[in-house]
């Protein structure tokens, strides 16, 4: 007799949930609106991002993909319009030409062409949307430094006075591998292949005319940071070297195309 009341309003709910559902369903058919079916798949814009066979044959170095395109505009309020023209190379054959200064005879066949033209793009070029060299510049920086130390260590050391003779008789303790580290006092990495020094080289073999990027001023290239460019696409340039040759042959061209021209 206990559960009755618990019977009661079960069954008094069953009825009020059917009610509610004859409710709504002759209220559909009245309006006649239809069914609202939710997909779980994401449509996709196919008209607007759809590249055509004439694109997708183009290099990937020679234009901006379609979907990392803005709206068209810039937010950005400019207050020189003239600041904002500037052209950069798009001349595969002037590229190689620089490579060939740079690295010798046939140099523009040491990287893929997709890899030469990512060498000698700086990130303010196209606001990075086609890639820059950042990341090869950084790898190319710590194989110049080994290559300007590993020089330093092995350049015989300028006659020095001979050591005074000490008062009680004692010398001092030398050893073959530590003669060399005394050299490092004297001389450093930086003063073997300076930013300067390096921006001089890259200025010889022609490498502001074909490096891409976007001056701040380009009335004042030397404001804008031409010498920190020009590092960066000769650093680039090395560890692409390596990533694709190996770490000997990049080696072999820092001796012989970088520290040698520098006068080390």
């Amino acid at each position: 007799m206990a559960l009755n009341p618990s019977r009661s309003a079960v069954s008094a709910t069953c009825k009020a949930l059917r009610r509610c559902g004859n409710s709504a369903q002759s209220a559909a058919q009245r309006l006649r609106q239809p069914v609202r079916q939710l997909s779980t798949s994401t449509s996709r814009r196919t008209d607007s991002f759809e590249t055509t066979s004439e694109q997708q044959n183009r290099p990937r170095w020679s234009y901006t993909p379609e979907r990392m395109k803005g709206p068209g505009f810039s937010i950005n309020i400019v207050k020189d319009p003239s600041r904002t023209v500037w052209h950069n190379n798009e001349d595969p054959a002037k590229l190689d030409a620089m490579y060939n200064r740079l690295l010798g005879s046939k140099g523009d066949r040491m990287l893929p062409d997709e890899i030469k033209w990512l060498a000698i793009t700086h990130k303010s070029f196209d606001q990075g949307r086609r890639g820059f060299n950042t990341r090869l510049a950084y790898f190319g920086r710590l194989i110049v430094s080994f290559e300007a130390t590993r020089h330093i260590l092995v350049t015989p050391a300028n006659a020095r006075d001979p050591p005074t003779q000490d008062s009680f008789g004692r010398e001092p303790f030398q050893d073959p591998a530590l003669a060399n580290v005394d050299k490092l006092n004297i001389r450093q990495p930086m003063d073997v292949v300076s930013k300067d020094k390096l921006a001089k080289l890259a200025i010889d073999v022609g490498l502001p005319e074909v490096t891409r990027w976007k001056p701040r001023m380009p009335e004042h290239l030397e404001g804008s940071g031409l010498t920190a460019v020009l590092n960066t696409s000769l650093f680039a340039i090395i560890g692409a070297i390596s990533l694709q040759h190996g770490a000997e042959v990049a080696q072999q061209v820092v001796r012989e195309k970088i520290l040698r021209r520098l006068g080390a």
